[in-house]
């Protein structure tokens, strides 16, 4: 009876069980008339969508929100550039004012008013005198002054410009053609290390799924052990001491295998978000961690042939570097003259009502050369070109340092792959060793030659050497991505 209430309990604890990789619900069988849990890990197809790790990259790199952010970046470089080429060609604007006039000016003449009537004959001195704004007579207007101008003026053009010889701008032309070449390499960037997360992502799925099948086989293991061992206390061979353990070893367990079921859950929660996909999508991902061991027969690679040409940040550093030298070269053009080209062109009109069909307009137009020539500005140019000097010679230093630290985490993940290969291999004897010891330690507890305690301490050490197998797999194709990202490999243009 004791038998039939613990299989039910641990049916009834694991019935529920369901991890974020949609496991199908557990079917218990009886085969033989013995009770038993029945592993039947595997995936609902229904409704779950199955991606490979290159279906999981695709998605990534059109959903993601740093590419996508990346490449907002590029196209405002862009248009960046193309309003730094606008001020190549000729820059043409109008113009319309109104103006009314509140007190209007007073012109005063420094000669007699009387004289310059004197000029004319006859009755027109009269005339020349008294016509004139605030005339009273000869020599009034001297004295006093007259008012000039019309109360209302309007007028309207338009003007263009046009710079003929500017050595800055078109150094800033280059400039800006260079900000768009690193916003394209930072967009890289971003790809390439979002890219690195994906896999880092998914082979941690995998990797939680390998720690699933490990702990339900040891929990099979233990219900058969338990099953064995309450057989022979039932009919009095075995003591109850060993059967109290056989019954712990079973509830210990159970949540491991809840723990590893809810790490899948978590794993493809956190694939779901690099990728940038809905949570609520139910995905699993194909393939098992082992099929990757293929991927660990390495050659080492020697100190000599770590090239770092395709590194994101040397090569954003590099542009950075030509950027600054060339705004060096800018702060030096500020001393060159200048030579543009302007035209004008307006009409005025000006009078003392609103009667616009009556309005006499005025054309005025121009067209001209303007030659600027800088002769002191009190040093300030002088101390431009020194700091963009000194930027210079601060990106120069970085670059280097930058190149010294690249070179270390590379030879830093040369020697995790080269460490974890030898762990798998190691891990791979370790495992086929433990299985074969497991095997022996049941046969020999079965027949009663060997305690429950020598059983349990053969399977930790095969729960211990198959999950030591999937760790140095997982830690070897991780420092494998984290390699190619920092050598600027395995990349996909969109």
């Amino acid at each position: 009876m004791k038998k039939y209430i613990l299989i039910a309990v641990s049916m009834l604890l694991l019935l529920p069980l369901e991890s974020g990789a949609q496991f199908k619900e557990k079917e218990i069988v009886d085969p033989g008339g013995s009770n038993r849990l029945v592993d039947k890990t595997g995936l609902s197809q229904d409704q779950t969508l199955v991606l490979s790790l290159e279906d999981a990259l695709k998605i990534a790199l059109s959903e993601n929100v740093s590419v996508k952010v990346a490449d907002k970046e590029i196209e405002r470089s862009q248009y960046a550039k193309r309003g730094t080429y606008a001020s190549l060609f000729p820059q043409v604007d109008g113009s319309a004012s109104y103006q009314r006039t509140i007190k209007k000016q007073v012109m005063y003449m420094d000669f007699d008013m009387g004289k310059l009537g004197g000029m004319a004959a006859g009755g027109e001195e009269q005339t020349a005198a008294t016509e004139l704004p605030g005339a009273g007579g000869s020599g009034s207007a001297a004295k006093d002054g007259f008012e000039v101008g019309r109360w209302n003026t309007f007028s309207t053009g338009v003007s263009a410009s046009m710079p003929l010889v500017n050595a800055q701008l078109w150094k800033n032309l280059q400039i800006s053609g260079q900000n768009v070449e690193l916003a394209v390499e930072k967009a890289r960037s971003s790809r390439l290390a979002m890219i690195t997360q994906v896999k880092q992502a998914f082979f941690s799925v995998l990797l939680a799924k390998e720690a699933v099948k490990v702990y339900r086989e040891v929990y099979d293991n233990a219900l058969e052990s338990f099953t064995q061992t309450e057989r022979r206390y039932n009919v009095q061979k075995a003591s109850e001491l060993d059967y109290n353990r056989a019954k712990a070893t079973v509830q210990n367990a159970i949540p491991q295998v809840y723990e590893s079921a809810n790490s899948v859950a978590l794993a493809l929660w956190q694939l779901k978000a690099v990728m940038g996909m809905d949570l609520d999508t139910d995905i699993d991902v194909a393939g098992s961690l082992m099929d990757w061991a293929d991927q660990m027969i390495f050659d080492v690679v020697r100190e000599d042939d770590i090239a770092l040409d395709d590194n994101s940040t040397m090569r954003q550093l590099a542009i950075q570097a030509e950027e600054l030298a060339n705004t060096v070269k800018l702060q030096k053009y500020a001393s060159l003259p200048t030579l543009a080209l302007s035209f004008n062109y307006s009409i005025n009109a000006m009078t003392n009502d609103f009667n616009f069909s009556e309005y006499r307009w005025s054309p005025y137009s121009f067209i001209g050369l303007s030659l600027q020539i800088p002769i002191l500005a009190g040093g300030r140019r002088y101390h431009a070109v020194k700091q963009a000097v000194v930027q210079r010679d601060e990106l120069n230093m970085q670059l280097r340092d930058t190149e010294r630290q690249l070179k270390i985490s590379v030879r830093q993940y040369l020697s995790q792959m080269e460490t974890k290969m030898k762990s798998y291999q190691s891990a791979q004897v370790a495992e086929e060793t433990a299985r074969k010891a497991y095997g022996i330690a049941l046969k020999s507890y079965n027949v009663g030659r060997s305690t429950i305690t020598d059983l349990n301490s053969a399977q930790l050490s095969l729960t211990q050497a198959e999950l030591g197998v999937s760790q140095a797999i997982y830690d070897f194709v991780v420092a494998k991505a984290h390699l190619e990202e920092t050598l600027g490999h395995d990349f996909t243009e969109k």
